[in-house]
């Protein structure tokens, strides 16, 4: 992996490389998006029948796009029973983490009896997006359909790409029956987000869409919003290791590669305050290379996007750190939970050395649909809040609306807008 001592010029140079890798720079894919999502909206199901035909090479039909109780068995037949038993524990670690964010609507009483609360309420129709094909992660339909289903939705509905032979992962389908899908469509791509954003004969409209994707998966996403919610444009996947001379080379090499395998467009980063250290981490990643089944992404992945950059001290480390604003934060110091403090931006933070990566991934119950490529300055992990909406709830009586409605008048007044002051008057004449 290269190496860089910081300084404050490529620490910017550097910012702006991972950036590139957002959404926003495949405008050239955006015109193809917005075409197809024309088409969905315009003619429905006749739209996705033919795209699906296209692009996934199925035949599909109002009577084949649903999958069926008897698919669903199937499936369960497909999986190794040991793996369907580790899932459900999965499932239960992230439904027992995901409950602790439910919030409770709120009613405040005054004296005068002027009542001011908030209504929490959940949407009522969920739009779940799973990736197909060789890409198939039973772990993230658990992530994104269990917080939907804690929340109190309705209905979840999760749409996924069929193969040629009409066929969903198996994984997949084991992973959605556990987590509690309501509903589950065989389409894919960016005419599946435009099916659950618009409606179509066969698929409902929703409120709210969520989950990973391609590309066009993710320009749809951002092309649809505002006439549905969704969770945010995730990008390629990405890691950020803290780590000083206490740290096991061996260990931050390893966890480096693990978000480094997604693609060549993951990037891997290592920030650290020790010069031996990152001399030794670069040797073990040598190492790993030589065995791991992915290795020619790993490589593509370290020469686009990797580093081990070298601070002077700590808290160059840790501004670093927050201005990259990673997906995944490991924090391999002597005081993991001390410098923990000092972190604005991240998506993920894992402490200590037996917190490597993957045990948010798959089980430790937080959710691990994380804002990546810097939006963990403004964006949160998936959670509860994605699937409800808040209501204010006001109710003033005679004699509370009387204490300030000269006020309320007055602001209205130097706000030009007379009608609303006379809402108010008229109540006092």
């Amino acid at each position: 992996m290269r190496k860089v001592q910081l300084n404050e010029t490529n620490k910017k140079d550097i910012l702006t490389g991972l950036l590139k890798r957002g959404t926003g720079n495949y405008g050239k894919y955006e015109e193809t998006v917005a075409d197809i999502l024309k088409s969905v909206r315009e003619t429905g199901d006749e739209a996705v029948f033919e795209l699906t035909l296209k692009f996934d090479g199925f035949k599909l039909s109002k009577d084949n796009i649903k999958v069926t109780k008897e698919e669903i068995k199937e499936a369960y037949d497909a999986v190794d029973p040991e793996y369907v038993e580790v899932m459900k524990r999965s499932a239960a670690n992230i439904r027992a983490f995901h409950e602790k964010q439910l919030r409770q609507s709120w009613i405040d009483v005054k004296p005068d009896g002027s009542i001011l609360g908030q209504r929490i309420i959940p949407v009522e129709k969920a739009g779940i997006y799973v990736p197909g094909g060789k890409a198939a992660y039973p772990s993230s339909v658990l992530m994104n359909i269990i917080p939907a289903k804690v929340a109190g939705v309705d209905r979840v509905i999760m749409t996924t790409p069929p193969s040629k032979e009409g066929k969903v992962n198996p994984g997949t389908l084991v992973a959605a029956d556990i987590a509690g899908a309501d509903e589950i469509y065989k389409v894919g791509g960016a005419q599946a987000i435009g099916a659950l954003a618009f409606g179509t004969e066969s698929i409902p409209k929703v409120d709210k869409i969520t989950g990973p994707g391609n590309i066009f998966v993710a320009l749809a996403k951002k092309q649809v919003y505002g006439n549905v919610g969704i969770d945010s444009l995730a990008g390629p996947s990405e890691i950020v290791v803290l780590a000083d001379e206490t740290a096991t080379p061996r260990y931050v090499a390893a966890d480096l590669l693990s978000q480094a395998e997604h693609d060549e467009l993951a990037s891997a980063i290592l920030v650290t305050t020790s010069d031996e250290l990152a001399d030794k981490v670069s040797a073990e990643v040598d190492k790993f290379l030589l065995n791991l089944s992915r290795s020619d992404i790993i490589k593509k992945s370290l020469d686009n996007f990797g580093y081990i950059l070298v601070a002077k001290d700590l808290d160059e480390a840790v501004d670093t750190v927050n201005n990259i604003a990673g997906e995944h934060l490991e924090i391999l110091t002597k005081n993991p939970f001390e410098v923990m403090t000092r972190i604005r931006n991240a998506g993920a933070i894992f402490l200590g050395e037996y917190s490597s990566e993957p045990l948010g991934d798959y089980f430790a119950g937080p959710n691990h649909t994380l804002p990546t490529n810097g939006t963990a300055r403004f964006f949160s992990p998936l959670s509860v809040d994605d699937f409800i909406k808040k209501s204010s709830i006001i109710s003033y009586s005679e004699e509370g609306l009387r204490a300030v409605h000269k006020d309320i008048e007055l602001f209205a007044t130097k706000e030009g807008l007379t009608a609303h002051a006379n809402s108010i008057r008229v109540r006092f004449e």
